[in-house]
């Protein structure tokens, strides 16, 4: 994927073109823009990310084994060597401003996982369900910055970060 590769700047709709096999030119018969492009990417990789947490949670009932399996699942996500969540969310900014928007709308509707999820936790008194959301997820969101399989496996991982944030 092109945008994982060169960044969203660097990509043109001819490397896209080139890529598919298709002149410029008549690429434009397939996408109304390289934003567009962008913006359908994004949404298709946050629902199948969705999806996949969705499923890890059937089943489940207990508040913290169905964060600990959605935070396990979007790591495991998160890092995956053919994952498009993370360099779709590298360029972020890198996007024209109306694009942003577009992204930010599927974003906070994926976040709604999470914000459910937190909702439910019998956390202690003076916590901010919404500071532990987002300090959750961008900890999960970046760990493809910190995470080296030779220390720990992933589901080792998500459990050390269970633990911490359980406490």
């Amino acid at each position: 994927m092109l945008f994982a590769q060169k960044g969203y700047s660097a990509t043109t709709v001819r490397d896209i073109g080139q890529h598919v096999g298709l002149l410029g030119g008549s690429l434009y018969h397939y996408i109304r823009s390289k934003e567009a492009l962008f913006v359908k990417l994004h949404e298709t990789a946050l629902q199948a990310a969705e999806d996949k947490i969705r499923a890890a949670l059937e089943g489940l009932v207990d508040p913290w084994e169905r964060l600990s399996a959605a935070c396990r699942t979007l790591l495991e996500i998160q890092l995956a060597p053919d994952s498009l969540t993370m360099p779709l969310m590298n360029d972020f900014r890198a996007v024209p401003s109306d694009v942003r928007q577009q992204l930010i709308v599927k974003r906070d509707s994926f976040e709604m996982v999470f914000k459910k999820l937190v909702a439910d936790l019998p956390l202690e008194d003076g916590i901010d369900p919404g500071v532990y959301r987002l300090l959750l997820l961008t900890l999960l969101n970046n760990s493809s910055l910190w995470f080296r399989s030779d220390k720990l496996t992933v589901s080792e991982v998500s459990a050390q970060i269970m633990t911490l944030f359980r406490r």
